[in-house]
Protein backbone atom coordinates (compact mmCIF):
# COMPACT_ATOMS: atom_id res chain seq x y z
CA UNK A 1 0.00 0.00 0.00
CA UNK A 2 1.04 3.23 -1.10
CA UNK A 3 1.95 5.89 1.46
CA UNK A 4 0.48 9.20 -0.29
CA UNK A 5 1.23 11.52 2.92
CA UNK A 6 4.55 11.64 2.53
CA UNK A 7 4.60 14.13 -0.70
CA UNK A 8 3.59 17.41 1.35
CA UNK A 9 4.86 16.27 4.99
CA UNK A 10 8.14 18.38 6.18
CA UNK A 11 9.23 15.85 8.48
CA UNK A 12 12.98 16.66 6.97
CA UNK A 13 13.38 19.68 9.66
CA UNK A 14 13.90 21.10 12.92
CA UNK A 15 11.91 23.43 15.30
CA UNK A 16 13.52 25.27 18.47
CA UNK A 17 11.98 25.37 21.64
CA UNK A 18 14.46 27.53 24.10
CA UNK A 19 17.33 26.99 21.90
CA UNK A 20 16.79 23.06 21.90
CA UNK A 21 16.49 21.46 18.48
CA UNK A 22 13.70 19.08 18.06
CA UNK A 23 13.13 17.00 14.70
CA UNK A 24 9.85 17.70 13.20
CA UNK A 25 8.09 14.37 13.04
CA UNK A 26 4.11 15.50 13.09
CA UNK A 27 2.54 18.30 10.86
CA UNK A 28 1.21 20.25 13.61
CA UNK A 29 0.98 20.07 17.21
CA UNK A 30 -0.66 21.74 20.15
CA UNK A 31 0.81 23.92 22.88
CA UNK A 32 0.64 21.84 25.03
CA UNK A 33 2.18 19.15 23.43
CA UNK A 34 5.37 21.67 22.45
CA UNK A 35 5.24 22.14 25.89
CA UNK A 36 5.53 17.77 26.53
CA UNK A 37 8.22 17.53 24.36
CA UNK A 38 10.44 20.04 25.50
CA UNK A 39 10.06 19.21 29.23
CA UNK A 40 8.24 22.91 30.02
CA UNK A 41 5.61 23.21 32.78
CA UNK A 42 2.11 23.57 31.59
CA UNK A 43 1.44 26.73 33.20
CA UNK A 44 4.01 28.40 31.58
CA UNK A 45 3.36 30.54 28.31
CA UNK A 46 4.97 29.50 25.21
CA UNK A 47 5.92 31.91 22.31
CA UNK A 48 6.57 31.62 18.62
CA UNK A 49 9.36 34.16 17.49
CA UNK A 50 7.97 36.18 14.51
CA UNK A 51 10.76 37.99 12.84
CA UNK A 52 10.01 41.60 11.76
CA UNK A 53 6.84 41.52 14.19
CA UNK A 54 5.55 40.47 17.77
CA UNK A 55 5.63 37.03 18.95
CA UNK A 56 3.06 35.08 19.22
CA UNK A 57 1.93 33.58 22.01
CA UNK A 58 0.54 30.12 21.67
CA UNK A 59 -1.99 28.77 24.09
CA UNK A 60 -2.10 24.95 25.06
CA UNK A 61 -5.55 24.22 22.78
CA UNK A 62 -3.89 25.96 20.24
CA UNK A 63 -2.66 24.07 17.00
CA UNK A 64 0.39 25.30 15.65
CA UNK A 65 1.28 23.74 12.27
CA UNK A 66 5.15 23.17 12.35
CA UNK A 67 7.68 24.44 9.87
CA UNK A 68 11.08 24.07 9.75
CA UNK A 69 13.36 26.93 11.30
CA UNK A 70 10.45 27.90 13.90
CA UNK A 71 11.41 28.99 17.10
CA UNK A 72 9.67 29.15 19.95
CA UNK A 73 10.46 30.09 23.74
CA UNK A 74 9.06 29.43 26.96
CA UNK A 75 8.31 32.00 29.71
CA UNK A 76 7.58 31.61 33.95
CA UNK A 77 3.83 32.31 34.33
CA UNK A 78 3.69 35.58 36.47
CA UNK A 79 2.13 35.22 39.77
CA UNK A 80 0.76 37.69 41.56
CA UNK A 81 3.39 40.01 40.99
CA UNK A 82 4.26 42.31 44.26
CA UNK A 83 4.38 45.84 44.54
CA UNK A 84 7.68 46.37 46.51
CA UNK A 85 7.46 45.85 50.38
Amino acid sequence: MADHDQSHHDHDGYIFIDKKRYPIEQDAMTGSELKSLAGIPQDYELWLEVHGGEDDKIENTQSVELKSGMKFFSVPPVINPGSGR
